[in-house]
């Protein structure tokens, strides 16, 4: 399947509904690029329209991929190798649509129901039939409303049996690359 994941750090909003740009976490780089290694992705697009900020994720990605990092560690040095760092979703979305020979269905993921959501099903279904997908992941307390109402599809929000909804956007990815590529009984 043709998968890329994109970590959005802006246009994303704070606990107040304020339109901000989030800061770049080591953790996230990591274990994203863990799990899109683990379930096929082919590009982990980071996304900040901060130089500095884009000028750490490339250190952290070269100490792991060319430097001592990558040799005492190889396998971390594949999975972070699928890390492109870049200034904005549009310059995602083109790489994307670059890479895949043709434009990308692009669906995002969000803690709340959206009016625009697909199901995990359907986002499989149009995967198996070689739909590339561009799958966008939110910082801080999630994307924007605009980005949210310009994508193809929001996927439905995960829930456990608590009510209590505010998991780490890692923790959140695993989960959903999971439900879009892991192997399972249901074909």
């Amino acid at each position: 399947m043709r998968i890329d994941v994109a970590l959005v750090h802006y246009p994303v909003i704070n606990r107040r509904g304020e339109i901000i740009g989030s800061a770049v976490t080591n953790l996230d780089l990591h274990d994203i690029a863990r799990a899109g290694k683990t379930y096929g992705i082919g590009t982990y697009w980071v996304i900040t329209p901060f130089q500095e900020q884009r000028e750490l994720a490339e250190q952290i990605v070269g100490h792991w991929t060319k430097g001592y990092g990558g040799s005492v560690n190889p396998d971390r040095s594949e999975a972070l190798a699928l890390v492109t760092v870049c200034a904005s979703y549009g310059e995602a979305f083109a790489g994307a649509t670059e890479k895949f020979g043709e434009r990308p269905l692009v669906l995002a993921t969000c803690a709340k129901e959206q009016a625009n959501t697909l199901e995990y099903a359907e986002a499989r279904r149009r995967m198996r039939r070689g739909t590339p997908v561009l799958l966008l992941f939110g910082t801080a307390w999630g994307l924007s409303p605009e980005l949210l109402a310009a994508v193809d599809g929001v996927l439905p929000p995960l829930r456990g049996p608590t009510g209590f909804n505010h998991l780490s956007v890692r923790s959140a990815a695993a989960i959903i690359l999971d439900r879009l590529l892991g192997e399972r009984g249901d074909g």
